[in-house]
């Protein structure tokens, strides 16, 4: 982008460039998801016109559709536009047809055995977020996670992190980091000071980290070091509140954190980002005006997601002009921003649209991934059920949001192959299906996510699970997503079904599913035939 001169700005429109607004991907009013948080096309016309509004963070649509989508907001726009995603598992975790990696945490496994070809993988990764984000006209990625996974019970981060040692997150942090740079792309390193070791999600409460200072500088803070001495171009706050260095304040707003330790102690000199503004660990300690200026005073450069821009500006302005904050204070994170901006190319033109978003490449790195991170035991493969009929039991969490299902994917149609027709169930229904009646084969997608509030098993689900692994209609088990949910299942097998035949994927997309399925099964290539659409229920 070419140099943008802010020297006819109101105050206003100078704070409107710190901010960073939510937005639906997709093109049309009606196809919003989260009404809360995005606004419709008209209000978000007015604010990116009229407010000068730094940016735009956005969810849902193709990578096809994002293309038009993000050529329209830039067209909206005073100023050029951060047009930011959270993509840390590629541009397809957000944005279906792109391409949608395994989470990090697979990486890590690899690196456990082989670090050479992990930090190949993670380079390369990040080379393939950066073309496709750029192809659909994204050009702040929103990772990588640098937080250091050691709480097996962690419900945010878990399989997100790319580990569980600072070293290995570290390494990879810096590898994934410098696959982006040769593209105009901006990243982020999140969640400062470290949201690894905690047991609560920070959407919903705001978690504490209890440790001394040797401990936060031995173990969280490192990958972060790292990443800023690869160059970095942002890092993002985590609402944690950390007593070893602000009893009083979490992360996101306080001064000691942000301005002592990550600006003066690590010298980082880039975009102090906040986490999304819209979170429990945030909401719940002042009125949004007021979050906002307390993150600005403690040095935070740009404010994502607040729930509505006007009077976070209005907040902003007035303690300016009551002296609580100065206008120099603005400008200073006004200057990272367009300092930032400065860096990154134009968007797709819409009037002379293409897309660049070609994912055979990235696929086939995908399959490389997860195949090197697979793991399986038992006597593989699944025994012949000869002209018996089996049942698939397929297990999610939550059916609205299993993105990872549809009619198609390989969880469902594969094993029909095999005479296991499909039967979707959350866990808990378990206790309702009988399981004596067909043999079968268990499929279990489980892993932390963002507002799901725990990380593994609740305690009726282990014992539904201990009964299904103790019956003997049970020939094969899959597990996706998380290993620590694997390692109790391990842990079960041991006592109740040693020779059962299990693999486990860190992934849980179509890619992943058709290479655990194929180890399941004994078979090769399936994704290479053709498979008849089957009948399946839920």
């Amino acid at each position: 982008m070419a140099a943008i001169t802010p020297s006819n700005w109101t105050l206003q429109e100078k704070i409107g460039q710190l901010i960073v607004v939510r937005a639906s991907g997709f093109l049309f009013d009606h196809q919003i998801r989260y009404p809360a948080w995005e606004a419709p096309n008209q209000t978000l016309q007015n604010w990116l016109t009229n407010l000068n509004l730094g940016g735009v963070i956005l969810l849902g649509g193709s990578g096809a559709e994002l293309a038009l989508r993000t050529a329209q907001l830039q067209s909206w726009a005073s100023t050029p536009l951060l047009l930011a995603a959270d993509i840390e598992e590629g541009v397809g975790q957000r944005f279906s047809g792109a391409t949608w990696f395994p989470p990090p945490m697979a990486l890590g496994s690899i690196a456990e055995k082989n670090l050479d070809l992990a930090k190949r993988y993670a380079h390369q990764m990040g080379e393939v977020i950066a073309q496709e984000a750029l192809a659909v006209g994204l050009n702040w990625i929103l990772a990588p996670i640098a937080d250091v996974n050691n709480n097996p019970d962690n419900p945010v981060i878990n399989v997100r992190a790319f580990g569980e040692t600072p070293e290995i997150v570290g390494t990879l942090v810096g590898e994934f980091i410098a696959g982006t740079q040769p593209f105009a792309v901006l990243t982020s390193a999140k969640h400062f000071p470290g949201h690894g070791d905690t047991n609560t999600d920070s959407h919903l409460h705001l978690p504490v980290m209890p440790h001394t200072i040797d401990r936060l500088e031995t173990v969280e803070i490192p990958p972060f070091q790292q990443a800023i001495a690869q160059g970095v171009d942002s890092v993002m706050t985590a609402h944690i509140l950390v007593p070893a260095w602000d009893h009083s304040n979490p992360a996101t707003l306080s001064p000691a954190i942000l301005t002592g330790q990550l600006r003066q102690k690590l010298g980082f000199e880039g975009i102090i980002v906040t986490d999304a503004l819209i979170m429990g660990g945030i909401t719940d300690i002042a009125s949004p005006g007021e979050v906002a200026v307390r993150a600005l005073e403690a040095g935070v450069d740009i404010l994502l997601m607040p729930p509505d821009p006007i009077p976070v500006i209005t907040a902003i302005a007035q303690a300016v002009e009551s002296g609580r904050l100065t206008e120099e204070r603005i400008e200073q994170s006004l200057q990272r921003v367009l300092t930032a901006k400065e860096k990154l190319a134009p968007g797709p033109d819409p009037s002379h649209f293409t897309i660049n978003l070609q994912p055979q490449s990235g696929r086939k790195l995908v399959d490389q991934i997860i195949t090197a991170a697979l793991q399986s035991g038992g006597d593989l493969p699944v025994p012949n059920l000869g002209d018996r009929q089996g049942k698939n039991l397929v297990v999610v969490d939550d059916l609205l949001t299993a993105d990872y299902l549809d009619r198609a994917c390989p969880a469902l149609t594969f094993p029909l192959r095999g005479g296991y027709s499909a039967k979707i169930l959350t866990a808990d229904w378990l206790e309702h299906y009988p399981i004596g009646q067909h043999p079968y084969v268990l499929q279990v997608f489980i892993r932390g996510n963002p507002f799901r509030g725990t990380a593994g098993l609740t305690p009726l689900n282990q014992a539904l699970y201990r009964q299904c692994l103790a019956h003997p209609s049970l020939q094969g088990l899959i597990v996706y997503g998380s290993p620590y949910v694997l390692a109790w299942f391990q842990s079960q097998m041991v006592e109740l079904c040693p020779h059962l035949p299990w693999t486990f994927s860190h992934g849980q997309m179509s890619q992943a599913q058709a290479i655990a399925i194929d180890q399941l099964f004994g078979w090769q290539d399936l994704s290479d035939h053709s498979i008849q659409d089957g009948i399946f229920t839920t």
